[in-house]
């Protein structure tokens, strides 16, 4: 199973490794009126993105509410100029595999010398915002692969250890067969050697016991003698 993962998790690097981030000038309804702005396509879904995006719309200012629609952003800040009266607008849509993230403005919110500006910014943006999402997701594959790899060497490496653990306990395995080889064989010798003493003792004990037959016969004839003298 951890073996298919890998290969999985592998095969999908490789073949989603080229990303094209592309901004495009898209209108949206906000407050009944249609307004233009910029947005793009990224390949996850909502929830995947979603977390990502409300941070990014706080580093551009004041989130008055992220569960509006649009999320409304006051007091956004380009290039470390905060525009106070400034109102910025921000949508996320999900449609199957795929999440659109926009941003815009009502111009007539704006001071008419600053409207080209922001929208370049806005441009500008949600650009940045496609390029730090999917650089976010390589990175977490990179992570994931880098973590398989790592799973991968540390079980190679407690199979090495192993080995040298079985390696160890065979040569002592061996040589206690060879001892216990060399035993046994002295033991067949021992027991060939008790075999033949215990034969020549049965045979000794045979002839001590025919001896002292003998004796008792001569004991008896001096004893049937001695009895005769009178």
């Amino acid at each position: 199973m951890k073996k298919f993962y890998i290969l999985a998790l592998t095969f999908f690097c490789t073949t989603s490794w080229a990303q094209t981030v592309t901004v495009k000038s898209t209108n949206e309804k906000v407050k009944g009126d249609k307004l233009d702005g910029f947005s793009t396509e990224l390949e996850g879904r909502h929830s995947d993105i979603n977390s990502q995006w409300n941070k990014f719309l706080k580093e551009i200012g004041r989130v008055k509410l992220f569960s509006s629609e649009p999320v409304v952003i006051t007091e956004p800040n380009f290039n470390g100029t905060v525009y106070p009266k400034g109102i910025l607008y921000a949508h996320i849509f999900e449609n199957g595999s795929i999440t659109r993230v926009w941003l815009g403005i009502q111009p007539k919110e704006w001071d008419e010398k600053d409207v080209e500006f922001v929208n370049k910014q806005l441009e500008k943006m949600t650009y940045q915002f496609g390029i730090q999402f999917h650089r976010s997701k390589v990175q977490s594959q990179i992570d994931e692969t880098s973590e398989a790899a790592n799973a991968v060497e540390k079980q190679k490496q407690r199979l090495v250890n192993q080995n040298k653990d079985m390696t160890i306990q065979l040569g002592n395995n061996e040589q206690e067969k060879t001892h216990l080889d060399k035993a046994v064989d002295a033991n067949k010798l021992e027991h060939e050697a008790l075999l033949i003493k215990l034969e020549r003792n049965k045979k000794a004990q045979d002839s001590l016991t025919n001896v002292g037959e003998q004796i008792k016969k001569v004991m008896t004839t001096h004893q049937e003698r001695l009895r005769k003298i009178n």
